[in-house]
């Protein structure tokens, strides 16, 4: 029989029952099971003497039960088993609340184990809850390195190593993904030592030793499957765009300013990969105000004067047609066409031939018939017209959300697609992107478009050598010249009139201010309208009644949102209280002043973002960071965001205070948490690209390594490579 790939029901002892609860987390097969890893281990593996025990330490004595009574406290109701253990020094009493069947088990003359910690009263030592098992039996629960598992309701840890147990003395036959020779060379165990090991270790080294070499494993998994896609783009197709060097150096050089050496860099790495037979698939990872958009539409000019069309998508509609904005500012003198298309926005610039074939337009509010032609000579079409303009060929450049990528949207030759803030789409939607860009109808028979994905999150390094490692990577890691550093405060609730002050002394200056109330949970979403207008209502009312204060938050359809912005960006309002919507790329040159509540709650890099929201001119600009828990801890992890305005340090220090798992995001990403813990183990990954790229070396297709093929057929369909 196959064990390792049985139902866990049919394992003696595992039920029905059981087996419903495991399907829970994930667990269906044995092999399912003997991966569900423990996450932490309690060191129980020193017996010490009764007479040896002092107050304060976890320890393991093992003895004979002396006394052992059931009680019922008359007060609270609670059930208390007391037993005393004896040993050759002396006797200790222990204490179990609320488990009348540990009386049952416990009577006296049995020989026993207790690990646990030891606490001190009146009467002397006692264990209070300990772990404890009968001396006779092998050390499961106690007396040894006593793993931790994730659990779930009606499923203990001391569950979970009872079958352990009972599975490793079955006749396991596990075969190993990983060929023989790499474990050799890298001294690593076997698949079935490995799992011995990390489930019963018999010290420290053991069971660190097993997680490097499952760690090992998942990234190798995963710098399989990055270069397989890799691989498989670079066979694909696309147009040659050539580089047009007087045209991009006319333009750079009629721009209000210069631009940075990273921007100029990073753009050469860009138009030059336009220039190539296979498709750019490049990652353009930026800090927060560092210029990726002109980056982004110096390859959009050049596609444009190749005659071909670009496709620039971000992931909110409020997003779009700010880069709407931004591009035909840019190109104003330039003779593109450049149109929004989201699903509440379509607009065109330039369209004086198209405003002679156009005769009504839709009203989008209600639907009546009329002719809308905007004061900036922009046009709102019916969807069909635009869409009859992008497959004919006549728009340049489309900018909107993932609209652009809908089965009516058809091209006449896309060449290029920019996703902007591409891990804000998710995980799986950024996949989706990819497969999606592969297959659009860019009509362009047997070509793809190059694609260039941008964030404005940095990136660490080994996160990038790790799970970006089909990308090609451009750093923005150097703000423009004119940019301030932002001064960011540390701010204790006493000190919040003093903030206050200040934000009315730099309104009185003409400048504007952010307050942002984020979110964290998901649930709390239902409570942002109410919230976010609540604190509205206070500050104008209370706090600046002299002052005009707007309100931005999700629940906003995309119009009002952009109202709202629209009426911030020309001074209407002082100060926009806003809820996260505001975290990533609203554009206010004017706002010199953000404050962040409940900041403590955050990661370094969320802040970072939300900083971000200001600093964006050459005027001083003020972060202060109001932390509701003001302990010892928080004050040191946000002492980071005083200490730099540098996103890649702030990055790297939020990777070591968070740990990989919760800066990516577990769920997001799709990776084992074994292999989470390791994403920061730079020798680790480093060797699982070179055997990687060996082993694809010696066979392209995996057909030598067929355990390791289907190892990595299973694991692509749990984790998404962008």
């Amino acid at each position: 029989m196959d064990i390792f790939n049985a139902k866990i029901q049919t394992i003696p002892r595992i039920n029905q029952k059981y087996g419903e609860i495991l399907k829970k987390i994930n667990v269906t097969t044995v092999g399912d099971f003997l991966f569900h890893f423990p996450f932490r281990y309690e060191d129980y593996s020193e017996r010490i003497e009764i007479d040896s025990i002092i107050a304060g330490q976890s320890a393991t004595i093992m003895g004979e039960i002396s006394t052992s009574k059931l009680v019922r406290t008359w007060k609270k109701k609670i059930m208390i088993t007391e037993c005393y253990v004896a040993d050759d020094t002396g006797s200790v009493r222990a204490i179990w609340f609320n488990q009348p069947y540990v009386s049952d088990s416990l009577t006296i003359g049995k020989g026993v184990r207790l690990s646990g910690k030891v606490l001190e009263d009146k009467n002397g030592f006692y264990f209070s809850n300990p772990a404890w098992e009968l001396s006779s039996r092998e050390p499961t629960n106690t007396g040894r390195l006593v793993p931790i598992y994730p659990e779930t309701e009606g499923l203990t840890s001391k569950w979970i190593r009872w079958q352990m147990q009972n599975i490793f003395k079955l006749d396991l036959e596990i075969q190993d993904p990983i060929p023989e020779d790499i474990l050799q060379e890298l001294h690593l165990p076997s698949i079935k030592t490995a799992l011995q090991y990390i489930h019963f270790p018999q010290n420290e080294h053991q069971y660190l030793l097993a997680q490097k070499r499952f760690a090992f494993q998942n990234m190798l998994t995963v710098q399989l499957a990055s270069l397989k896609v890799k691989a498989n783009w670079e066979k694909e197709a696309c147009v040659k765009i050539p580089f047009e060097e007087k045209l991009i150096s006319k333009f750079t050089t009629s721009l209000p300013f210069a631009l940075t050496n990273a921007q100029r860099k990073a753009s050469f790495e860009i138009l030059k990969d336009l220039g190539k037979t296979r498709p750019m698939n490049r990652l353009l990872n930026g800090d927060v105000g560092s210029g990726k958009t002109i980056v982004a539409a110096l390859a959009s000019l050049q596609t444009a004067q190749a005659k071909f069309q670009t496709a620039f998508m971000a992931p909110t509609e409020v997003l779009a047609k700010q880069h709407y904005d931004t591009f035909c500012a840019l190109f104003k003198n330039n003779e593109l066409k450049i149109a929004l298309l989201t699903n509440s926005y379509r607009e065109l610039n330039n369209i004086q031939n198209t405003i002679n074939k156009i005769q009504t337009t839709s009203n989008l509010q209600t639907g009546k018939q009329n002719t809308k032609i905007l004061e900036d000579k922009n046009a709102i079409l019916k969807r069909d017209e635009l869409l009859s303009e992008i497959k004919e060929g006549r728009i340049d450049i489309l900018i909107g959300t993932h609209a652009l990528i809908q089965k009516d949207v058809r091209f006449k030759n896309l060449a290029l697609v920019v996703i902007d803030e591409q891990h804000r789409f998710g995980v799986s939607q950024r996949a989706f992107l990819q497969q999606k860009i592969e297959t659009i109808n860019d009509g362009l028979p047997g070509k793809i478009p190059h694609l260039l994905t941008m964030t404005a999150t940095p990136i660490p390094r080994t996160l990038t050598m790790a799970y970006f490692g089909n990308l090609d990577l451009s750093l923005l890691d150097e703000m423009p010249k004119n940019r301030k550093p932002i001064i960011t405060k540390i701010i204790l609730p006493s000190k919040r009139k003093e903030v206050y002050a200040f934000v009315r002394s730099q309104v009185a200056k003409g400048h504007q201010v952010f307050i942002i109330f984020p979110l964290v949970e998901e649930s709390e979403k239902l409570a942002e309208l109410k919230a976010a207008t609540q604190e509205h209502e206070r500050l104008s009312r209370d706090i600046f009644p002299e002052l005009s204060l707007g309100l931005l938050h999700g629940k906003l359809k995309a119009k009002e949102k952009e109202a709202v912005m629209a009426d911030y960006k020309n001074k209407k309002y002082d100060i926009l209280v806003a809820t996260s919507v505001v975290e990533v790329g609203i554009d206010v040159p004017n706002a010199t002043v953000i404050i962040i509540e409940d900041a403590d709650r955050f990661g370094l890099s969320q802040l970072h973002q939300f900083r971000g929201r200001v600093g964006r001119s050459q005027l001083q600009s003020y972060c202060f960071l109001l932390a509701s828990k003001s302990t010892v801890k928080s004050r040191l992890r946000l002492a980071t965001m005083e200490k730099t305005n540098n996103g890649f340090e702030i990055a790297e220090a939020d990777l070591k205070l968070r740990g990989p798992g919760e800066f990516l995001g577990v769920r997001q990403s799709g990776l084992p948490d074994i292999a989470m813990q390791h994403l920061g183990n730079v020798k680790l990954i480093e060797i699982s690209r070179q055997k990687a790229l060996e082993l694809l070396k010696n066979s392209p297709t995996l057909s030598r390594y067929p355990l390791l093929k289907k190892e990595l057929a299973k694991f692509a369909t749990n984790v998404h490579l962008e």
